[in-house]
Formats: structure tokens, C-alpha cells, sequence
């Protein structure tokens, strides 16, 4: 090729390399503008997996019921969907690799408190906010985190929404079986706090490893104490162990749990008969629909559910990840844009039906750096011979 000619064959090539690049940008903005994303940080693995795959599960029904009516300003809405392993180190990674690599610019997440609480950190290095679904400790608002914004109540709401009925339940001595964590802690912290406020003794304060099969010894312990009831916090497969165990050893006191994470028809189903007269507080009621706030939201919910084939036991979990997306994607909607300090911005203003009451956020923690709380209901149902009741709070 003579030297004009290469000249001229480089010109051109040269021309083309900005007009292929502007198409590849072009062609790729297209794609990603296609569909507006949320992370989802959940455990769908681990100590925690069948709670995460229902809330998991409920988010699913949100996005499609969104998309169903012509999504999110005119786009799809897309869950980027994530196993936390039930394991806070794996929590902060994942957390990182949606806002950095999946660009997601909101996420919910993380179920547990100390899986939550990893992920903190990254929310405010890298300026993108998450509603919490789940998570109860009261840590998660208190500390000063402007990027988090809680619908599910911390544990001392859920100990002030008890305190209305504790009068009413005669209980003179409390004694607490908690797993070990920022859940479970915070839990006793926050109980102790109100019984002792009400005059109520706090005895034993037992711990278990999420991971713990065998609870007996913790349990053994608790029948001898002169206490006669014990507060129960940990995740449903764990409760139904300690149930059963419970039994066997012939321990005969009140157990009442807390975090709204009981599944209590699951526990019907595998504890059986050690399930009766145990209670439970719990921030949905699927098995009354006409009594929560929502009623039609509620029945549509779970014939969704239903019709996905998914267990009616799943409903007391999964309805929070129907409605943290929802929470997520108006505002979303009322930011015009899904940007992160845009999106942040609007989750103060937004007001929305839950299923378990209006999300609102109000401000918790240090001035100038007030994370969102919003605040349910709580309700205290019973189980008794196999079915489950309601009690008034």
C-alpha cells in the first residue's frame, strides 16, 4: 500500500473510531435506561435462608405487580437480587457490589440486624440509601446513618406496643432466651428496659448461636429459675426446636416471642402440640385480613401468594419485602429520577398503605445525620390447640 493510500485508509479509520464508540455508548444507554433497578441484600442461604427466600419472595410480587401497571417513570422495574449467606461480611460485600458494579441506586436489605448493621458502612461511603425490612435492632437508627430508612419496627417499639398488655398478662418475672447477635441483644436490652419501668422483675438472660440445635442446657436453666415467663428471640427454625425441646424437658411456663419473624403456622406444623399457648408479636395479620389496615391490599397480597403456589406460613415474613419494595419504588417515582441522593431525598416525603400501617419516616439519631423510622403495628397472637387467635394490645 503506497503512502496516500495508508494515509487515506487511516484518515477514515480514525473517522470511525469516535462514530463506533458513540454508537456502543449509545447502544448501552439505551439497554441500561431500559429498566430502573433496586438491590436486593437477603439470605437465601445460611441460618436465615427461609426467611430471606420469603421476603425475597413477597419483593417479587411487588415488582411485578408495579411492572404490571406500567412500572416506574415509564421504565421496568428490576430486582438485582442477592445472597447475604445469613453472614455479615458477605452482607457488606454484596452491598458493595450492587452500588459499585450493578449501579443499583436504592436497595432493600438485610433481614438481620447484624447482616444490616454490616452494611451501614457502605451505605455512606458510597451515598445510596436502603430500606430495611426486617432488621429490629435499635442500633440501626440511633447510631447516625442518613441513608437508612426502617419499616419494621426497632425492638423497642415492639416493647412499647407490649407494654400496653403486660398489666393484662400478670407477669410479675421475665427471663429471656435471645440469640447472640445485635438482634437478639437489643431485644433483651429494650424489654428489660420497659418491664423494669413497669415494675416487672427481668430474671436470666440466656443466649444462643444462630446456628445452635440444641438449646437444652439454656432451657434447663430457665425451668429452675422463679420466673414464669420467658421472651423468646430468634429465627423460626430455631424457635420450633426450642419448642420442642421445651416439652420434652417438661418446662411449663409462658413463652411469648418477639421480632415478627415466628411464622406461626410453620410452627404449628412442625412443633405441633409444643406450639400450644405460646404467643407472639407480630407486625402483620394475614389470618385476619379485614383487620389490618390495608384489607385490600392485604387479600390481594396473599392471593398472590397463594396463586404462586408459595406456603400461607411464608406471608408473615414475606409481606415485608412487598412492601419495602414498594416503599422504594414511590419514591423513586416521587424523585422523577432514580438517582441516589434523589431518591434519599424523597423517602422523607413519601406516605404509602402498608400492610401493616401508613410508612411514614420520621427522624431517629443524631441531628444532622437522622436516619428514617417508620412505625407499624404491632399485634400479640396466640396459639391454641393448633389454631391461631388474636389478642387485643
Amino acid at each position: 500500500m503506497n503512502s496516500v493510500r495508508l494515509e487515506n485508509h487511516m484518515t477514515r479509520t480514525f473517522r470511525l473510531v469516535p462514530t463506533i464508540a458513540l454508537t456502543v455508548a449509545l447502544l448501552g444507554g439505551a439497554a441500561e435506561a431500559q429498566t430502573i433497578k433496586i438491590g436486593v441484600n437477603e439470605p437465601l442461604t445460611g441460618a436465615f435462608a427461609a426467611s430471606g427466600t420469603y421476603v425475597v419472595n413477597g419483593a417479587k410480587i411487588a415488582a411485578d405487580e408495579i411492572n404490571a401497571k406500567g412500572g416506574i417513570l415509564g421504565k421496568k422495574l428490576e430486582l438485582v437480587i442477592e445472597d447475604n449467606k445469613s453472614n455479615p461480611t458477605e452482607a457488606a460485600a454484596v452491598a458493595e457490589k450492587l452500588i459499585t458494579s450493578d449501579k443499583v441506586p436504592v436497595l432493600m436489605g438485610a433481614w438481620g440486624s447484624s447482616l444490616t448493621l454490616a452494611v451501614m458502612p457502605k451505605l455512606m461511603e458510597y451515598e445510596t440509601p436502603m430500606v430495611v425490612e426486617t432488621s429490629s435492632s435499635g442500633k440501626i437508627t440511633t447510631t447516625g446513618n442518613p441513608y437508612i430508612f426502617r419499616i419494621s419496627p426497632p425492638s423497642a417499639i415492639e416493647a412499647a406496643a407490649f407494654k400496653g398488655i403486660v398489666d393484662k398478662l400478670e407477669l410479675k418475672k421475665v427471663d429471656f432466651l435471645v440469640i447472640n447477635n445485635d438482634w437478639g441483644r437489643g431485644t433483651a436490652e429494650d424489654f428489660s428496659k420497659m418491664m423494669k419501668e413497669k415494675g416487672i422483675a427481668v430474671g436470666a438472660v440466656e443466649t444462643m448461636d444462630q446456628g445452635a440445635q440444641d438449646m437444652s442446657a439454656q432451657l434447663s436453666k430457665l425451668k429452675g429459675t422463679d420466673s414464669e415467663t420467658i421472651i423468646v428471640t430468634t429465627a423460626v427454625d430455631q424457635l420450633t426446636l426450642i419448642f420442642k425441646q421445651a416439652a420434652a424437658l417438661g418446662l411449663k411456663k409462658r413463652i411469648i416471642t418477639t421480632g415478627g419473624s415466628q411464622n406461626p403456622d410453620q410452627i404449628i406444623a412442625q412443633a405441633g402440640a409444643a406450639a400450644n399457648g405460646t404467643m407472639h408479636l407480630t407486625t402483620f395479620l394475614p389470618w385476619f385480613p379485614d383487620k389490618t389496615p390495608n384489607p385490600e391490599a392485604t387479600n390481594y397480597f396473599i392471593t398472590e401468594w397463594k396463586k404462586r403456589g408459595f406456603d400461607f406460613a411464608g406471608c408473615t415474613e414475606s409481606f415485608r419485602g412487598y412492601d419495602g419494595i414498594r416503599t422504594a419504588a414511590a419514591a423513586i417515582e416521587k424523585a422523577g429520577k432514580a438517582e441516589p441522593a434523589a431518591i434519599k431525598a424523597a423517602l422523607w416525603d413519601i406516605k404509602i398503605k402498608g400492610l401493616n400501617g401508613d410508612i411514614v419516616f420520621r427522624k431517629s439519631g443524631p441531628e444532622g445525620k437522622e436516619s428514617g423510622q417508620s412505625q407499624p403495628n404491632v399485634y400479640l397472637i396466640e396459639i391454641t390447640d393448633g389454631k391461631i387467635g388474636m389478642k387485643t394490645l
